[in-house]
């Protein structure tokens, strides 16, 4: 079997990662995200007419109703219409209210799909909610693999991964636009633990080959990568092939989950091979060779 020496590519995809990572950051603060009704608060409506309306005049008329910002967009096809009013209140009573006199001034004959209402509160309370729910899982997985693995090198190079996964994911939603809500949140831990099987599947054969050779570490990683790179390579395929289906037959509505997914595939393979592996040489390369 012919090896590829991945471990020469490490300070390239070190740089690379790194201005990826801050050009993420730069994105996250230059645009932030684009919050959906989840996090931001307000109402949701999908509304379905039976011909394509006049998004200018709809909008008009909704600002004239004195209910906020409107956002106004079609969702899937020309018919089908996404509202977005940021309009809040805690009040269930005038939630209620205000939801009849928006379908007063729209067609009777349109066909309600979905109304969702978030109140600003509560959407706070997602926002911290999401963010905890991302580091408790990533703390989580690196204790889990410190524990797994007996050694804490193996612990921070998977999570250094997984931050660089993480940051670079969010930084692509900041790119695209794509409306950030809690379908985002779910893909992200989603892509964390995609990544983190990558990585423990490369791991795992390091630690096997530890075990069984005495050779440079340098040597034993290129060897553990290249024998898991025909799994690796298939696994990320097959998936990227199952989520392009459902991008293109899914419908508008899990679209945005989708493409982030797409990244988080791309992106995950990416740092289980040129980040978590060659970090262990980095922080454990010594120690590892006295132990040998």
């Amino acid at each position: 079997m012919k090896i590829i020496n991945f471990y020469k590519y490490r300070i390239s995809a070190f740089i690379f990662s790194f201005f990826l990572i801050l050009f993420s950051v730069f994105l996250f603060i230059k645009d932030n995200l684009n919050l959906g009704i989840d996090f931001k608060g307000g109402i949701l409506i999908e509304a379905n007419f039976a011909t394509p309306p006049n998004l200018t005049d709809l909008r008009e008329k909704l600002i004239g109703m004195s209910v906020g910002n409107v956002e106004i967009q079609e969702f899937g096809s020309p018919e089908n219409v996404l509202i977005r009013i940021e309009k809040n209140s805690e009040k269930k009573d005038e939630q209620n209210a205000l939801i009849n006199n928006i379908k007063n001034e729209l067609p009777s004959e349109i066909d309600y799909r979905r109304i969702e209402f978030v109140g600003p509160k509560v959407g706070k309370e997602l926002q911290i909610m999401g963010i905890k729910a991302v580091l408790f899982s990533l703390l989580a997985m690196f204790s889990y693999i410190w524990f797994r693995f007996s050694g804490w090198q193996f612990g921070l190079g998977a999570l250094v991964a997984l931050f660089h996964d993480v940051l670079s994911t969010i930084g692509f939603f900041s790119l695209t636009q794509i409306e950030f809500n809690l379908a985002s949140i779910a893909a992200i831990l989603t892509i964390a633990g995609y990544s983190i099987n990558d990585t423990v599947v490369v791991f795992d054969r390091i630690r096997e080959n530890l075990s069984k050779k005495e050779s440079p570490f340098s040597e034993l990683l290129n060897l553990s990568i290249n024998q898991t790179l025909s799994r690796t390579v298939m696994t990320s395929l097959t998936t990227l092939l199952a989520l392009l289906a459902l991008y293109i037959f899914g419908g508008e509505v899990v679209r945005g989950f989708v493409s982030a997914m797409m990244w988080g595939v791309l992106i995950g393979t990416y740092s289980s091979i040129f980040i978590a592996s060659p970090l262990i040489a980095l922080l454990g390369f010594k120690i590892i060779k006295q132990n040998q």
